[in-house]
């Protein structure tokens, strides 16, 4: 894979910071860390207005498989968000790994697949990857890298954003094969938010410069969208017999805590052949116990199993999902990014 990206285009340059600070060459040694088997990793917050200020940077948001790629002595891990070894799924990335020159590394990234403008395509990502439950490798995949957390013997995460942005900067220099760097840009986020409306790219990421790696949600990251999109649980379908593959709409649902709670049905991004595989997965997952009280004819109810990536407009005042479309179904693995109804920006309609 030769083909970079080039977000956030202004008269065919990218808008690039400049380090922060310049390194040290003539930092002591320190002390080696131990390699942690896992970080759970930072969460983006959703928001509707980009944050002002120097203390933050912006990126562009992907649309694809957060990852992180852990390079030991002993090989190469590819982790998902929920923990998963992936690393078989991704030869091309993983084998891109292996030639990055480092002992022990650990970079926090997101895998896509790039369409001819060098947009990241979820759909096209499940595709390389067989669809659900799908065996396939996925060659086409490159991985953006965002954030290293781990590095030549040394825990990063303790370190500001900045300090870590030129470690990964300098350790990716003008990568183009599997592993990209994902660009940093200057500006102001108002504006960068536009600009990627106006290429039709999934939104922006701002991060806190100043701030350590932190697990969770804990709003040093947010993400702003220009179309929002999530994953919601399928808990059903309505039938219908005139509707292509036998099913009118998908019955939506999103976390609330231990429970479920229904934000609304989709019936729009799936072709007859998208509903007949649907049906047939959602039958054999059958139930008269409901994960969401609803009520109506021709529902019929399914074991919340299937996650679905779901792009949409905003939210009723009801609690729904307004002007949803279906993009794609997610893996069983992707349990944890399935949303949560309390992650919500107050005020969104």
């Amino acid at each position: 894979m030769s083909r970079r990206a080039k977000p956030l285009l202004q008269d065919d340059q990218v808008l690039k910071s400049k380090p922060a600070r310049p390194r040290d060459p003539t930092q002591p040694n320190l002390p080696f860390d131990p390699m942690p088997e896992r970080i759970e990793p930072c969460l983006a917050l959703l928001k509707q207005i980009p944050p002002q200020g120097p203390d933050w940077a912006f990126e562009l948001k992907w649309d694809g498989y957060r990852l992180a790629i852990h390079v030991e002595p002993k090989g190469v891990r590819i982790i998902t968000r929920g923990g998963h070894d992936w690393t078989h799924r991704f030869p091309t990335i993983a084998e891109a790994a292996r030639k990055l020159g480092v002992a022990t590394a650990i970079l926090d990234g997101e895998a896509v697949v790039l369409d001819k403008k060098g947009h990241s395509n979820f759909g096209a990502l499940q595709r390389s990857l067989g669809g659900r439950g799908g065996r396939r490798a996925s060659t086409e995949s490159v991985f953006f890298a965002f954030d290293l957390l781990y590095f030549d013997g040394h825990d990063l995460t303790k370190t500001e954003l900045t300090v870590r942005r030129h470690l990964l900067e300098d350790f990716l220099d003008d990568a183009t094969g599997a592993i990209q760097l994902s660009e940093e840009v200057d500006g102001d986020g108002a504006e960068l938010l536009a600009n990627a409306c106006s290429m039709g790219l999934e939104g922006i990421i701002a991060k806190h410069r100043d701030r350590p790696y932190r697990s969770g949600r804990t709003g040093d990251w947010i993400k702003i969208k220009c179309v929002q999109s999530e994953s919601f649980m399928i808990v059903g379908y309505e039938q219908s017999k005139v509707a292509r593959g036998g099913i009118g709409s998908l019955l939506l649902a999103a976390r609330s805590g231990h429970d479920w709670v229904y934000v609304g049905s989709v019936g729009t991004g799936f072709d007859a052949k998208d509903a007949a595989e649907l049906r047939a997965l959602l039958d054999k997952l059958k139930t008269g116990r409901p994960a969401v009280a609803l009520k109506g004819k021709n529902l019929v109810f399914a074991e919340p199993t299937l996650i679905a990536e779901i792009e949409f407009r905003g939210w009723t005042d009801d609690g729904n999902l307004r002007h949803a479309s279906f993009k794609g179904l997610r893996e069983v693995q992707d349990n944890a990014a399935v949303f949560d109804i309390n992650e919500k920006p107050a005020g969104t309609m």
